[in-house]
Order: C-alpha cells, then structure tokens, then sequence
C-alpha cells in the first residue's frame, strides 16, 4: 500500500522528505511538469513565497552564485491573480472577518439543505450593490457563465416560448468565459476546444462590437435566441473595449426581439474598470450578470449570478446547486468583499490609478510608434499591444519585466495586460510604468 508521510508547516511542510524550504524554482518546475497535467505556462526561474504588502509578492529566484539554492526579492503585482484581488493582497478588513468567523462564530460548512444565517446577509448585500431582484452564489469563476447560459436556456423555453431543444444562445467572438465544456463551446480559440468536442449545441457566434451583424443574426433567428452571453469588455481577448454606443444599441435590440442580455463581468466586476460593474459605464443594465473572481476578495473562490426575478425565478428545488455555493465562509467573505469595494472606493481608486497608467501607456506609445499600436482600458484592467513582429513579443517582455521586478502577462502574443490591485499606489504605478518603458526602449 502506498504510503505518504506528511510533517510540518510553510517552508517546513515536508512531503516524503522533502522540505518545501529547500526547493529551487527549477525543482518546483520539475515537480510541476513530471506530476501536473502542465495545463499552464508559468514564467520560468520564479516561485512566489509570500506577499509583503497588498501589491508586492515576495518570489524566489535562482541564485547567481549557486544554483543549488535560490534568493528572494520583491516583485510588484501587475495582475492580481487576473482580477480576483482587486481588495488587495490580505485586505485588512475581510482577513479579520475571516478571523472572527472561525474562532468566534465558528461555523465554517454546513450544506444548502438547511439554512444559515449568513446566506440572508450575502444576499441583501449582493442584491443591493447589483440592483438585481435575485442572486444564486456559486463557488468558481466559470460556474457563473455556466449558470447564465442554464437560465436563459430554461428561461426561453418556459417564458419567451421556444419550442423544446430549439433554444440558441448567442457568443461574442473572440470571448473568454472559462474552461468548461459550454465555455469552451462558446469559445473560437483551438487552444480552448480542440479534442474536447463534440461541442455543446445551440451556441451561434457573433463579431464582438459589430451592432449590424448581431442586429442580422437577431432579424433571422431571434425567434429561438434566447440570450446574448457576453463580456462587457473582453479581458482575455487583450482588454478590447467596444464602441461607447455599442451596448445602449445591444440592449435596444435585445428588448425589441425579447432576448435576454446576460453579461459575464466575472472579470470586470468589483471596481475593476473604474464602475462597480461595468456595464454601469455604458448606460445599460443586463437581464442577468455573472461575477466571481474578486467576489472573494482574493481569499477565497467565490462566484454567483444575479438577475431579473422573471428569469432566476425559473429555477426549483434540485434544477441547480452547489455544495460550497453560498456556504458560510464563502458567504461572510463575498460580504465583506462587497463592503471593502463600497467602503475604500475602490472605483474611484482603480479611475485615478487607472487614468495614471494608461497615460503613462499613451506617453510610451508616441514615444515608440513603431513599437506600440495600441493602448486600451477602462479603470485598471489596462493593456498596450505592440506591432506584429518578431522583436516585439509579449512574453519576452514579460520575463524582462520580471527581471525588473514586475510581474505582469503577455495574451495574444503581442499584447500585454496589466490590471493590479486597486489599492495600489501612485508610486507603484509609475514603477510599473518604468519598467514597461525601459523594457520596451530595448527591444
């Protein structure tokens, strides 16, 4: 029989004999590749220890002198786990709400088959900062597309009317929802879908920011259209922002042919582009939202959806569930995640520092034309992507600016996104700035 010995704590935490402590970020990379399914690409030579301050992580590097051991130094967070910690790292205030909940509440787990008295203060929180009828927490990111993409297909069939499995929900080019088996169904990036078909039917893609081809695909199909699943602003697609009247023009459309808007903000949630949510900065307001990410506060995976009594109404005991969705931890830190984001004016926080970066981008830009093509951002979910050439790639810029001591990721090759902690500082910022600048003059 197999056996395991399992002893101490942090770098102590020994497994089999081998002490965490004692590890190179080669010897991570190795234990990774030889016993993990290699689903990601980290940055190579760097392992995150632990976090100073709420933007700066501690990491451990290869040692220059000995490459037996290894050396630590700062790095500043120019990503914050791509927007789940936008309350920054170990925010004060929903740590010691975590604290007090487990040792002095202590009531970490119960299941929804019989009620706690936090689930009512998640929910009149949830409700009162998404102005929407209903909420349904879930636990991780792509559980909250996942459940829109349920609704609106139960909402079409029982409410607008669609005749049985007939219903089509409909995608945005070149969107992210997640990896599951319907978001890689919405998905037209190989990366995401190849050899995991058959896909899941009924899904018909649209150009993202093209109101005439969604207005054609809506005057030919919009009897069986049953909603419109999309980001507000697509964060992995390179943060591309869409026509200041796009969405108004969206929202039009789908109240003419009775189809429901239902926007993944799991991403843009929370303070991210300088609005609570985002489509507050387009004037509209979806029929259902999902969220998650930063709705645990960068503590733990939390998510849900909120949405219009007619369409979160269809849903009866046993049509949906989940074991930790709601449960009382999750519930008092989504709380406290929703008070952190009211209380500190993260929003207000992610404009100012949001407003400083991207000038900074733009001041780049026209210094470097024949490098950087574009800067883009709403708030601080910010990006420039440069040229399409060989010198100017995304992750070579990443693993320069790592030697500068920022972390920050490349999407799409040639674009790199840059969305820290909204709580961070101006001087932060400018550092970020310089190291993109003096990466960018030597390439």
């Amino acid at each position: 029989m197999p056996n395991v010995s399992i002893t101490g704590f942090g770098d102590n935490l020994t497994v089999n004999g081998i002490r965490l402590g004692d590890l190179t970020p080669a010897q991570h990379e190795k234990i990774e590749k030889q016993k993990g399914g290699n689903n990601y690409s980290p940055l190579e030579n760097v392992v995150v220890s632990h976090v100073k301050d709420s933007s700066t992580l501690i990491a451990r590097k290869p040692n220059p002198n000995d490459l037996s051991s290894y050396i630590e130094e700062e790095l500043i967070d120019g990503l914050c786990c791509y927007s789940a910690v936008n309350q920054g790292q170990l925010n004060q205030t929903i740590v010691d709400a975590v604290v007090k909940h487990l040792t002095e509440e202590k009531l970490p787990t119960v299941p929804r088959s019989i009620r706690h008295k936090y689930m009512g203060a998640f929910l009149m929180a949830a409700t009162a900062i998404t102005d929407m009828d209903r909420v349904v927490p879930k636990v991780v990111g792509v559980e909250a597309p996942e459940l829109m993409f349920k609704l609106s297909r139960r909402w079409g069939y029982r409410v607008k009317g669609i005749p049985k499995d007939e219903a089509i929900i409909v995608a945005a080019k070149g969107n992210f929802h997640g990896r599951s088996i319907t978001a890689i169904s919405m998905s037209d990036d190989p990366d995401a879908y190849d050899d995991f078909g058959p896909k899941v039917p009924g899904i018909e893609l649209v150009e993202y920011n093209n109101i005439d081809a969604l207005e054609s695909l809506f005057e030919k199909k919009g009897e069986r259209i049953a909603a419109y699943l999309v980001e507000p602003i697509q964060g992995e697609a390179g943060v591309i922002v869409p026509d200041a009247d796009y969405w108004p023009r969206v929202s039009a459309l789908c109240k003419k042919h009775n189809i429901l808007l239902a926007m993944d903000e799991v991403q843009t949630g929370f303070a991210r582009t300088g609005a609570h949510f985002a489509h507050q900065l387009f004037g509209v307001k979806p029929d259902l939202m999902g969220c998650g990410k930063a709705a645990g506060g960068g503590l733990l995976p939390v998510s849900f959806v909120a949405g219009r009594d007619e369409v979160i109404g269809v849903l009866t005991p046993g049509s949906e569930g989940s074991t930790f969705g709601g449960y009382p931890l999750g519930a008092v830190v989504a709380t406290y995640a929703i008070k952190v984001m009211v209380d500190e004016n993260l929003a207000d926080k992610a404009n100012e520092r949001g407003d400083q970066l991207i000038g900074r981008f733009n001041a780049m830009k026209d210094r470097f034309p024949d490098k950087v093509k574009e800067v883009r951002g709403k708030g601080l979910l910010t990006a420039f992507e440069m040229h399409d050439a060989p010198k100017l790639d995304g992750h070579h810029v990443s693993v320069e600016l790592l030697k500068r001591g920022v972390y920050a990721k490349e999407t799409h090759h040639s674009t790199v996104r840059v969305a820290p902690a909204l709580t961070i500082s101006a001087d932060q910022i400018d550092r970020i700035a310089d190291a993109i600048d003096d990466v960018i003059k030597s390439l």
